[in-house]
C-alpha cells in the first residue's frame, strides 16, 4: 500500500468532514494485507498567521508540504461552504509547489447541508487538484447532513453511505493495471529488426 496521507480542511474541532474521512482511513488501514499506517495533517492546527501570510518557509507549514511531497495517496477532506470547499483547504493548497500532486493518487471528501452542494466537488475542487498535477483523482466521496447523523457525541454513516466508502477503499486497495500510454514499447519482431537485403545490381555485358 502505498504511504497515505489524509489533509482535513474543516475549521471545527468536531465536524463530519472529520468523521467521513476518519471512516475511509479505518476502511484502507485495516484492508487487505494487514494493518497499514494513515497520517493525518489537520490543517486547522497549522500556524494561521504563516498560513494566512503564504509563508511557506515557516518551520510547521515547511513540514505540512512535505509530508504532501512524500505521500503516494492523499485523502482531501473538506466541509462545502456556499458551493465551495473551505477558506482554510484554499490557503493550504496555495501553498503547494506546482505539480506537487503529479503522480499522486487523490481522493477528495466532502460534506454539505443538502445533495444539492454535491456539484462542488466537480466545479472547484477537483479542477484545483488537477491544476497541481494531480492525474490519477478517483471517484469522490460527498455526504449530506443526512448520510452522517449524529449519535451519542459522534457521526455514523447510513448504509448508503458506507457501501459507497466500501466501494471507494476497496478500489484504492486494489492495485490498478499500468496504462498503455505508460507501458514500455513491446519489442518489434525480429524480422522488422533486420537490415535490408541489398539490391542485386547486374551491369550490362
Amino acid at each position: 500500500m502505498s504511504t497515505v496521507l489524509s489533509l482535513l480542511g474543516s475549521p471545527s474541532i468536531r465536524s463530519r468532514s472529520a468523521a467521513l474521512l476518519g471512516e475511509l482511513e479505518q476502511r484502507l488501514a485495516a484492508g487487505p494485507g494487514g494493518p497499514r499506517a494513515v497520517a493525518r495533517l489537520v490543517l486547522r492546527e497549522l500556524p494561521a498567521d504563516a498560513l494566512l501570510r503564504g509563508d511557506a518557509s515557516e518551520r510547521g507549514i515547511a513540514a505540512a508540504v512535505g509530508a504532501v511531497a512524500e505521500a503516494q495517496l492523499l485523502l482531501v477532506a473538506t466541509p462545502i461552504y456556499k458551493a465551495a470547499y473551505s477558506g482554510l483547504l484554499k490557503a493550504f493548497l496555495d501553498l503547494l509547489p506546482q505539480d506537487a500532486l503529479r503522480g499522486k493518487t487523490v481522493v477528495a471528501l466532502a460534506t454539505g447541508g443538502s445533495v444539492a452542494h454535491l456539484l462542488a466537488l466537480d466545479y472547484a475542487l477537483k479542477p484545483v487538484l488537477a491544476a497541481l498535477g494531480a492525474r490519477d483523482i478517483r471517484d469522490a466521496v460527498y455526504a449530506s447532513d443526512a448520510q452522517l447523523p449524529a449519535d451519542a457525541g459522534r457521526h455514523v454513516p447510513v448504509a448508503e453511505l458506507r457501501e459507497r466508502l466500501d466501494q471507494v477503499a476497496a478500489d484504492l486497495l486494489q492495485p490498478r493495471p499500468v496504462p498503455r500510454w505508460l507501458r514500455p514499447a513491446a519489442p518489434r519482431e525480429a524480422a522488422s529488426m533486420r537490415e535490408p537485403a541489398p539490391l542485386a545490381l547486374r551491369c550490362p555485358a
